[in-house]
């Protein structure tokens, strides 16, 4: 098995091969992946998305020929917007699917998508390609998060670290960034200013040996969509995130960059 894609709603990708071992990200539902390795029932891939490598359980992969990989990722895809949605599966089984997941060799007359020889309906909300509108889009999507629980390497809307939102917000608008917020910050174009960012636009924090280690959306101006505890909006500056409710500064500003070309 050289190829896989997840069938399931969420997929934990570990560090090590073991169920004890630090959940690094997730594989969302729709995503395929290269199988790299497979040892003692798990299997290390690097997601075709943005490149992330890891362990997962071959228990939960769903095997692809190598024709079937490259038509998935030679065909256009849809990304599912709703917070979950219910797919059928068929007549007897459905399969939930949350925000982000990907509905690959996407059919957008027929609102239908295909792996493999299997054709599934989809009648929720979804995005296609980029948005005309996309810092709306990247606004609206990022408050359906508010107060979504903060997780270590996760993904969905039921459990997400920073840049797990900034990268799942931008993929719902068309975009792919990378998955960790020291690899994001190369993207786009830097801001000198908190006063010329858009909404829409990402804020990256570092720490006192200059790393960068939390990343946010700008809503407003001095207004920040970001996932600290839980997805939350706090107050902003060239100093950097002032949290509304200890009243003192968590984050401090590192750089602006914006990714959107408009």
């Amino acid at each position: 098995m050289n190829y896989g894609i997840s069938g399931l709603s969420i997929i934990p990708v570990r560090r090590e091969p073991s169920e004890q071992s630090e959940m690094i990200t997730q594989i969302l539902y729709g995503e395929h992946f290269i199988v790299n390795e497979i040892m003692l029932g798990w299997a290390n891939i690097k997601l075709a998305f943005d490149g992330c490598e890891g362990w997962i359980d071959m228990k939960m992969i769903t095997p692809l020929p190598e024709k079937s990989y490259q038509k998935i990722d030679h065909s256009p895809f849809a990304v599912s917007t709703d917070i979950f949605n219910i797919i059928p599966i068929n007549a007897e089984q459905t399969m939930m699917i949350v925000a982000g997941s990907t509905l690959p060799c996407w059919r957008p007359y027929l609102k239908e998508f295909s792996i493999q020889y299997d054709v599934y309906r989809h009648t929720g909300n979804f995005t296609y390609k980029k948005p005309a509108n996309i810092r709306k889009v990247i606004i609206d999507q990022a408050l359906k998060y508010y107060n979504a629980p903060y997780l270590w390497g996760g993904r969905s809307p039921f459990g997400i670290d920073c840049s797990g939102l900034t990268q799942i917000i931008y993929k719902m608008a068309g975009f792919k960034i990378p998955r960790d917020a020291s690899q994001q910050v190369h993207c786009g174009k830097a801001l000198s200013f908190v006063e010329e960012t858009k909404p829409g636009d990402l804020a990256f924090f570092d720490n006192e040996e200059g790393q960068i280690v939390h990343v946010g959306i700008i809503w407003e101006k001095n207004k920040i969509i970001h996932a600290s505890g839980q997805v939350r909006i706090d107050n902003v500056d060239q100093f950097g995130i002032f949290n509304v409710d200890t009243k003192r500064y968590t984050h401090q500003m590192r750089v602006m960059k914006r990714i959107i070309k408009d």
